[in-house]
């Protein structure tokens, strides 16, 4: 009984703004977005949902800070390096995030109040493709086409139906039979003489595209 009641005198971690939002990340990570509500969070918290309100002001606060979460765990570019491999970085460290918080595809750039986490991210990028010759057009075009892919590949990986390479190999299979190569022949010849080689992955397709793009940026740089 002693045991007990010391346990339950030690003091919790008092609630604060940060510790609101990063429970609130850690809600939606585990249960997804919808499951985030006051009441939720403040059952996680262990506190009365009132209890929030002397923190944060709204939900909407709320999101807004865990968007900048987010934002805070993309490598930024560095200084000086070339904005090849700075984009390339960058793109791949937002991917890894959205993967770890897979609600927050189709929110990075909804929110009307960007955090200070946020607001870093994207001037480094665009300080990082203006140092590199970019005109401030190209810049907003490069910065656009380079997030329009980000943000799309990453909804369209989270949405398949498969996610390792012995699931898309089943899948493939199952394909083939219920649609007949003499029927379509182009996606079978695709399916068997891609998707089916061994150690396919269509997460693989993320770099090439990738490439295409900054290739292509390139070539609009030095015209």
């Amino acid at each position: 009984m002693a045991t007990r009641n010391r346990a339950s005198a030690r003091p919790r971690t008092p609630l604060s703004r940060e510790r609101v939002i990063l429970e609130g990340v850690a809600l939606a990570d585990a249960n997804g977005i919808d499951m985030l509500t006051m009441r939720r969070l403040a059952d996680r918290l262990r506190v009365e949902p009132m209890s929030l309100y002397y923190h944060v002001t709204n939900k909407d606060e709320i999101l807004d800070g865990m968007v900048d979460v987010v934002f805070g765990e993309i490598e930024l570019p560095k200084a000086g390096a070339d904005w090849r491999t700075a984009m390339r970085d960058r793109a791949s460290s937002a991917r890894d995030a959205l993967r770890r918080h897979a609600w927050a595809i189709g929110r990075m750039e909804s929110r009307a109040n960007p955090g200070p986490a946020t607001l870093r991210h994207h001037d480094a990028v665009i300080g990082c493709l203006r140092a590199a010759g970019f005109s401030i057009p190209l810049t907003a075009h490069a910065f656009s086409a380079i997030d329009s892919y980000l943000y799309g590949f990453a909804m369209q990986e989270l949405n398949l139906p498969f996610h390792t390479p012995e699931e898309t190999a089943e899948m493939a299979v199952t394909f083939l039979e219920q649609f007949p190569a003499t029927q379509f022949p182009h996606l079978a010849e695709l399916t068997t003489g891609h998707v089916m080689l061994p150690g396919y992955d269509f997460g693989d397709e993320f770099e090439y595209g990738l490439a295409l793009i900054l290739d292509g940026l390139e070539r609009a740089r030095t015209s």
